[in-house]
C-alpha cells in the first residue's frame, strides 16, 4: 500500500496525547469517586465488569481517529479492475495426435468446443487471434471481437502432422506486435528455422513500413496481452519452445500453457497411420514459469473449457493502483456508530 499525501501520517502522533488525555481524566473521575462515595453510579462504574465496558466507546472513537488520519494521507493499493481492452492469442494444435479419441468425441472436436466456449464469454472489449500450428505455425485469424469470423476459423481446424510449440510462440509473438520483425529478435539456430506462415482463409495483417525496436522489460509485464498455448503433445519440429518463451518473457508477454489429453503416450491412426502422442509437461510448465504465467492440465473439454474461462478471467484484469481512501473513511464512520450505539445502551447518552 502506498501514499500519494504521506506527510499526513505524522497527525498519527497525536493519538498518544489523545490516550494520555483520557487516562487523566479517567484518574480525576476515580479521584473524584474516592471523595464522595456516596456517587452509587461513578462508584459502580469503576468495578468489574462495568470498569471494561466503559473503556469501549472511547476505544471505538479512538480507531475512527486513527483511521480518519490514514484517510487523509489518501492511501492507494493495487487492485485488479476491469480492463477496458487487451488481447488474447490462442495458439492451438493442430498435430495428427489431435485426432485420438480418448477425449470424447476427439482431442480436436472437444478443442474447439472449448474454445468456441472462451470466444463466447469473453469480453466484447477483449480481441481474440487465433493461431494453429503442427509442423508450423499458421496465422488463422489476427486478433479481432468478430465472433463470426473467430468461430468460423475454429471450424476449420484439422488434423495435420508434427508439434512445432517454438513456432507457435513466436507466430503468436508476430499477431501481438505486427509492427514488429519478430524473426530479428531470435537468435542463432532458431532465426533460420521461424517461418510464419499466413493461412490462406486468414486476414492479412498490413504490414508498417517502419518496424520500431522493441525494449526488453520484466517477465510477465506486459498486461495487455497473453498467449494461451495448447498441446497435446511434445515439440518435433521447429525452433525450440523455451527459447521462444524466453523471448516472450524478455517481451513481457505471459504464455499460459495448457497440456491436454492423457500424459501417457496414446497411440491413435491418422490415415492409416500411427501416431505416438506424449504430453511433454515439463517443457510446458518451464515456459510458463518462465513468463510469470501458469500451467494447466485438462482430460475432457469440460475440464478446457473450465481453464479457458479462468485465463479469460485472468486476461480481462489488470492491476492498477487505486485510491482506497473510501474505505478507511467508511470503516472510521463505522467505528462511530458503534460508539455511539453502545454509548446510548449502557449509559444512555452517546458520550
Amino acid at each position: 500500500m502506498t501514499f500519494l499525501f504521506p506527510d499526513m501520517l505524522w497527525l498519527l502522533a497525536v493519538l498518544p496525547l489523545l490516550i494520555g488525555v483520557y487516562v487523566f481524566l479517567l484518574r480525576r473521575r476515580k479521584k473524584l469517586a474516592m471523595t464522595f462515595p456516596h456517587l452509587a453510579v461513578i462508584k459502580q462504574s469503576l468495578d468489574g465488569r462495568a470498569a471494561i465496558r466503559r473503556h469501549i466507546p472511547p476505544s471505538l472513537v479512538l480507531m475512527a481517529i486513527s483511521l480518519l488520519i490514514v484517510a487523509l494521507a489518501r492511501p492507494s493499493a493495487v487492485v485488479a479492475l476491469s480492463s477496458r481492452g487487451g488481447t488474447i492469442i490462442m495458439a492451438m494444435d493442430v498435430s495428427a495426435s489431435m485426432s485420438s479419441t480418448d477425449v470424447s468425441p476427439d482431442r480436436i472436436t472437444a478443442a474447439q468446443i472449448a474454445a468456441k466456449a472462451l470466444i463466447r464469454d469473453c469480453a466484447p472489449q477483449i480481441r481474440i487471434g487465433v493461431v494453429k500450428f503442427s509442423n508450423s505455425a499458421f496465422l488463422v485469424q489476427s486478433p479481432t471481437a468478430d465472433t463470426i469470423a473467430l468461430n468460423a476459423a475454429i471450424d476449420d481446424l484439422r488434423p495435420q502432422y508434427t508439434t512445432a510449440i517454438g513456432d507457435a510462440v513466436y507466430a503468436s509473438l508476430q499477431m501481438i506486435f505486427p509492427d514488429v520483425d519478430v524473426d530479428a529478435l531470435i537468435s542463432g539456430a532458431s532465426r533460420s528455422e521461424f517461418v510464419a506462415v499466413a493461412d490462406p482463409a486468414a486476414k492479412p495483417v498490413a504490414p508498417s513500413r517502419q518496424k520500431p525496436a522493441l525494449t526488453f522489460v520484466q517477465p510477465g509485464s506486459y498486461r495487455s496481452a497473453a498467449i494461451i498455448l495448447m498441446t497435446d503433445g511434445r515439440n518435433t519440429a521447429g525452433p525450440d519452445p523455451v527459447e521462444a518463451a524466453r523471448l516472450a518473457a524478455n517481451l513481457g508477454i505471459r504464455i499460459f500453457t495448457i497440456g491436454f489429453g492423457a500424459p501417457a503416450g496414446q497411440v491413435r491412426g491418422l490415415e492409416g497411420l500411427d501416431t505416438n502422442s506424449i504430453l511433454d509437461e515439463f517443457t510446458l510448465r518451464q515456459m510458463a514459469g518462465m513468463t510469470k504465467a501458469q500451467y494447466f492440465h485438462a482430460q475432457s473439454s469440460d475440464e478446457l473449457a473450465s481453464i479457458y474461462k479462468q485465463l479469460t478471467a485472468a486476461v480481462e484484469k489488470k492491476p492498477e493502483p487505486t485510491e482506497v481512501t473510501v474505505f478507511f473513511v467508511a470503516a472510521a464512520a463505522g467505528f462511530c456508530v458503534l460508539s455511539a450505539a453502545f454509548s446510548l445502551l449502557w449509559y444512555y447518552r452517546i458520550f
